[in-house]
């Protein structure tokens, strides 16, 4: 499995290079003076977001990122190189946070987004800095400072315009191979999807958007039963979700309701966020069954669709109504 979506890593920017003592000798000038120059800066550490990277799988196995230490200073003012920054590039989504606190230090949405996390030391000040009236042959020089150092805890948020929200085996894998050209795991067993896929809806005349099939949530996921919070959090990103309900499971209401609630008690916030509704698996329900469960949703105000994923049926409207909605998301904002 190569979705990884938490790790720890360890920082450390370089160490300012040291000042130089150091006294000028010339023929032409024997009461030169001191000429130690500056040690150089050190280097920072820097996140990068990329749209290379889709998981956080790069960094799980290096865990430590130091920057270079800056050069000590030299003789005639000659001032120490400063260390090279290091980059650490990073999915576009990637929350940092101090490992100690959890505190969210920065939350890095936008592509190629670069923030200092990390911050070199200042190079210390050679003894050319230290000459006074009385005090003309000074035999110190400043160290450099130490760069900064942390814990981290990197999070990503996968982003998409669609999550795909259902139990598991309602179909929602189906749906994604159907509708964009992702190939996820489809089976006849629940918690077929162990990790999020992403996928892209091409309509007609260029416009896309991106859909995320979230593993199937069970009552309590907002505790950490089944996958719980271990994927909740990318359900936040989204800008609408797709509930997809299995009639044949249980009733169809309730299981909305169900998740729904699930969604809510993880974050109430989720409740703004557009919902639409869509019966899966029409094509083994008689007529009569199926309008009976449009009939529950109509009768709560809650607008629904009914489709077959697996054959393609009803899909076209469906998606023409998100992508409507998406637009006056944008617009809103």
């Amino acid at each position: 499995m190569n979705f990884v979506d938490e790790v720890d890593i360890h920082i450390k920017a370089g160490d300012g290079g040291r000042g130089i003592v150091s006294f000028l000798r010339e023929r032409s000038r024997p009461m030169g003076g001191p000429d130690g120059g500056d040690g150089g800066k050190g280097g920072d550490v820097i996140f990068q977001t990329t749209t290379s990277y889709n998981t956080l799988f790069h960094l799980r196995y290096k865990r430590k990122f130091l920057a270079q230490d800056g050069k000590p200073g030299r003789g005639k003012h000659s001032h120490g190189k400063n260390g090279e920054d290091i980059i650490i590039y990073v999915p576009c989504g990637t929350i940092i946070k101090d490992k100690e606190t959890d505190i969210i230090i920065a939350d890095l949405v936008d592509k190629d987004t670069k923030f200092i996390i990390a911050k070199g030391g200042i190079g210390g000040k050679g003894n050319a800095h230290f000459l006074t009236s009385t005090r003309q042959t000074p035999r110190f020089a400043q160290t450099g400072r130490e760069g900064e150092e942390k814990f981290l805890k990197l999070e990503l948020k996968i982003l998409a315009d669609i999550g795909l929200v259902g139990l598991p085996n309602a179909g929602k894998s189906t749906f994604l191979s159907k509708v964009t050209a992702a190939k996820p795991k489809i089976a006849d067993y629940p918690f077929t999807t162990l990790v999020p896929n992403l996928g892209v809806v091409s309509l007609s005349d260029d416009r896309t958007m991106v859909i995320a099939d979230i593993p199937g949530l069970i009552e309590g996921a907002h505790t950490g039963i089944g996958m719980g919070h271990e994927f909740l959090r990318h359900i936040e990103r989204t800008r609408a979700l797709l509930f997809i309900i299995d009639p044949i499971q249980n009733d169809t209401f309730e299981q909305f309701s169900l998740l729904k609630k699930e969604l809510l008690l993880y974050n109430l916030s989720l409740s703004k966020k557009d919902i639409f509704v869509a019966i899966n698996k029409t094509d083994i329900l008689d007529k009569k069954e199926v309008g009976e469960n449009l009939k529950k949703f109509h009768d709560m105000g809650q607008k629904v669709y009914a489709i077959s994923a697996i054959k393609g049926e009803g899909l076209t409207n469906l998606l023409e109504d998100i992508y409507k909605s998406l637009q006056n998301f944008h617009t809103n904002e």
